[in-house]
């Protein structure tokens, strides 16, 4: 298991906080603040070649925290590729139509709504994209097939209609931590390695079995009492995070043998079934070949232990001649 995958299991809570929409005053009612030329020429760094290297411009620029609610100005800096304009008043985005040959654009903590209007279609080499904190209930108008990482968390999002191969067909990571999700159903991208979805209302594993690349799935902090669901389609599932559900009993966890020959790392704290008595084990027996259960590395004498109770098991059920 890579250092990523584990750092994943270990911190299961990291980007919480910051990925948190911010609570504003109702009855604040922030003023008009436009962007000038002298906060745009503040904020510009990486001095890069353009075109065909005959000449330069600086292509990074950092906005965030400027009180902004209307960036028109910044629509003639055409060479810029990353982009920040998180914790502004922003609604929105068409002023960045003309910035082309954007990469990067981070926008968390602002006041979107929705992505109908808004300029992503005209972003032809669009990567990563985080809008974190801001109030979308739908992806209903957005398609970016160049897209590589998806960050949606802390917004009011209740399904995952539009998550479809054709508009996103090279998405590998997305992130809808802290939505409205009842429901994993909707999501057809074979290309997903990682799907964070904790701190939703989760129920119902559904749709899964599409996610045939998918390496990472974390669904701490929701309402699943059982693993129905999982897909042996899985087939390249290694880490599974279901930290802080409603699963009570070791039969709720029988689906993970679709999945046993890939998974390698498994989080079930804060559950109930924890506290069932030979909880390892019983894990063990259904995933033998798991490495990592908690926080915990799973131990040689724990892994003969249930592959001995599996034998002996299975002799059981041969009927005598």
């Amino acid at each position: 298991m890579s250092d990523m995958e584990e750092d994943a299991v270990l911190t299961d809570g990291e980007g919480e906080e910051e990925t948190r929409p911010k609570e504003a005053d109702e009855d604040e009612k922030p003023q008009v603040c436009h962007l000038t030329q002298e906060t745009i020429r503040q904020g510009l760094s990486l001095l890069c070649r353009t075109g065909y290297g005959l000449g330069h411009a600086f292509v990074r620029l950092d906005l965030k925290d400027k009180g902004l609610n209307d960036i028109a100005a910044i629509s003639s800096y055409i060479h810029i590729r990353f982009l920040d304009v998180s914790n502004n008043h922003l609604t929105d985005l068409s002023p960045l139509a003309s910035l082309t040959q954007l990469l990067w654009l981070k926008v968390d903590n602002n006041a979107v709504a929705c992505f109908k209007g808004q300029p992503f279609a005209q972003l032809p080499f669009l990567q990563w994209l985080s809008m974190a904190g801001n109030r979308l209930t739908d992806i209903d108008g957005f398609a970016t097939p160049t897209l590589e990482y998806l960050n949606l968390t802390g917004n009011s999002i209740q399904r995952m209609i539009g998550f479809q191969s054709d508009c996103f067909a090279n998405l590998v990571i997305l992130e809808l931590r802290g939505n409205q999700l009842d429901t994993t159903d909707g999501i057809n991208l074979p290309n997903l390695q990682q799907l964070y979805l904790a701190q939703n209302v989760i129920k119902r594993l559904e749709g899964l079995e599409k996610l045939e690349r998918l390496t990472i799935l974390h669904l701490r902090d929701n309402q699943l009492d059982s693993l129905n669901g999982l897909s042996a389609g899985m087939k390249c599932l290694q880490l599974l995070n279901v930290r802080g559900n409603v699963i009570e009993d070791i039969n709720a966890l029988q689906s993970l043998n679709l999945v046993s020959t890939s998974l390698r790392a498994l989080v079930l704290s804060e559950n109930p079934v924890v506290e069932t008595s030979d909880y390892r084990l019983s894990v063990l027996m259904i995933l033998p070949q798991l490495e990592q259960l908690d926080k915990d590395p799973v131990s040689s004498d724990e892994r003969a232990e249930a592959r001995q109770r599996i034998k002996e098991l299975t002799e059981e059920e041969i009927p005598e001649p």
